[in-house]
């Protein structure tokens, strides 16, 4: 209330000073054209109007109605603010102040006129001429009544100025109002990271859309954005998506990928819930409950895959089985599958290839060694009997010579005990303690942590293109893979170090050093 009786105030003024630097003479025309553009007329005494005051007279009672407003906020509602505000008669001290400094004003012209030299014709014309200039711009001024539309900005206009005003006022406001209603119904329940979901472009194809180097069929391809991979959108140009996604930036056709709201939901399909241990030592227990016994322990920034975020505890998957942390102890993210770009695709391609001639080669070895052998007879059948019960060897496959050699030198701790935390090959070892003792025997230091190992070396990309040597990375685990589908790990207390299938787990990434 008080600003709405401010604003009135500040319209009198205004009023009033362009009522003064009009320079009005004879009458106050000024106050009945000013005082509307602020939504207000003045009636004062018995029905006399502004234009039947003298320009003194109107300048006291702006004066007045300024005070008037400023004191009685009490008296004033909310219609006065839009409808004529009738005001008391000038008091009779201010009326006749007013006449006797307009007695004394008239005076003082008269005897100036009547004492005043002659003015040189020259000097004439030039006041004349002057005068008339300003006579002229003040009655332009006096006379002309500013248009509503003029005056007052268009965001100030009060609703129901003209029937077009508040058709469009009341269409922008629900516009507003529902654009904001739909964008919090969206938002609600969602967390910080889920809406920032809405800048992800994730493709959905059955294999993939091609990352182009503009927005175009013409550009060339940079780049392949597979299905349920992502991306960040950059910008939008005629039907296309610009995206930086791995070491891959270009533009993907639209038709093929979602993103903003259509994109939250999906990225929750598509992406790997990842709970990253911010404590030393994290217990994982058998339930959602600090007296639950404890499965598995799990060292700081040792990466596990979620499975289930409840109510203050998140389901978590570890090398002991399914279990429960308190996610005061952990901090969650969304990881996503990126683009392969150009360059990464040939170097995927080419090696792959080099391991098929491998592979074959050795086949082909293989084969011969076998004739060759059965083109021979034995004439010891215990020597043949003790050579057939004896246990099999791990399989290397093919690979890199160092890579191979790595995975040779880790089976012989096979049986070797676990230890939480441990580093010794032979007196026992964690998942991650095992992976960096056999590596720093080639001279590679990694860091003691399953979570940052699955940072070290490059990406191979899937299960499928592992080779002996590599680093195959779980939820909470890792192993070397040593070929032929299987890896070499320290798996629990129970079972110490041993060789398993390498998709007994989901597999998160398989890292490549050598």
């Amino acid at each position: 209330m008080n600003t709405k009786i401010v604003k009135i105030a500040a319209c009198a003024m205004t009023g009033a000073l362009a009522l003064t630097s009009f320079q009005f003479k004879s009458d106050a025309t000024g106050v009945s054209s000013v005082l509307p553009v602020a939504g207000l007329s003045l009636v004062l005494g018995e029905g006399t109007l502004p234009t039947d005051m003298k320009y003194e007279d109107s300048l006291n009672v702006v004066s007045f109605k300024v005070n008037y407003l400023a004191q009685a906020t009490e008296g004033v509602t909310a219609d006065d603010v839009l409808t004529p505000v009738t005001i008391p008669d000038v008091p009779p001290e201010v009326k006749a102040k007013v006449e006797e400094e307009q007695s004394t004003s008239n005076t003082t012209e008269e005897t100036t006129e009547e004492t005043q030299e002659p003015q040189t014709t020259e000097n004439t014309e030039t006041t004349e001429s002057a005068d008339t200039t300003e006579n002229t711009d003040t009655e332009e001024k006096s006379t002309e009544s500013p248009s509503l539309d003029k005056v007052i900005p268009e965001a100030d206009k009060v609703p129901g100025d003209t029937a077009q005003d508040t058709t469009v006022s009341e269409n922008e406001v629900a516009t507003v109002s529902e654009n904001t209603v739909s964008e919090n119904a969206v938002d609600a329940g969602l967390t910080e990271e889920e809406k920032g979901f809405r800048s992800l472009v994730i493709a959905k194809v059955n294999d993939y859309v091609n990352v182009r180097d503009q927005a175009s069929e013409d550009g060339e391809i940079v780049g392949k954005l597979y299905d349920k991979s992502v991306g960040e959108f950059i910008s939008e140009k005629d039907g296309w998506y610009e995206i930086q996604s791995g070491n891959c930036t270009g533009f993907v056709k639209a038709e093929y990928v979602v993103t903003g709201d259509d994109a939250i939901e999906l990225a929750k399909e598509v992406g790997t819930r990842i709970a990253t241990v911010t404590t030393t030592t994290l217990k994982v227990r058998q339930d959602a409950s600090m007296d639950a016994p404890v499965l598995g322990l799990v060292p700081i920034e040792d990466e596990l895959t979620v499975q289930e975020e409840l109510d203050g505890w998140v389901k978590v998957s570890i090398e002991e089985g399914e279990g429960y942390v308190s996610g005061e102890f952990v901090s969650l993210s969304t990881e996503f599958v990126k683009a392969e770009s150009k360059a990464e695709e040939e170097a995927r391609l080419a090696k792959e290839e080099a391991e098929r001639e491998a592979a074959n080669a050795a086949a082909r070895k293989a084969m011969e060694s076998q004739k060759k052998a059965s083109s021979e007879k034995s004439s010891d059948s215990k020597s043949s009997s003790s050579s057939s019960s004896a246990a099999p060897a791990p399989v290397i496959s093919a690979g890199s010579s160092t890579g191979s050699s790595v995975a040779s030198f880790a089976t012989q701790f096979v049986g070797n005990p676990y230890v939480y935390g441990g580093t010794s090959l032979t007196n026992g070892a964690d998942c991650s303690g095992f992976v960096m003792s056999v590596y720093n025997n080639y001279g590679v230091s990694l860091p003691h942590s399953s979570g940052a190992q699955r940072s070290v070396g490059s990406e191979v990309g899937s299960l499928s293109n592992a080779q002996p040597g590599d680093i195959v990375c779980y939820s909470g685990h890792v192993g070397i893979y040593i070929g032929g589908g299987q890896i070499v790990h320290a798996s629990t207390a129970a079972t110490g170090i041993k060789i398993s299938n390498a998709n007994y787990r989901n597999v998160l990434s398989v890292r490549r050093v050598f």
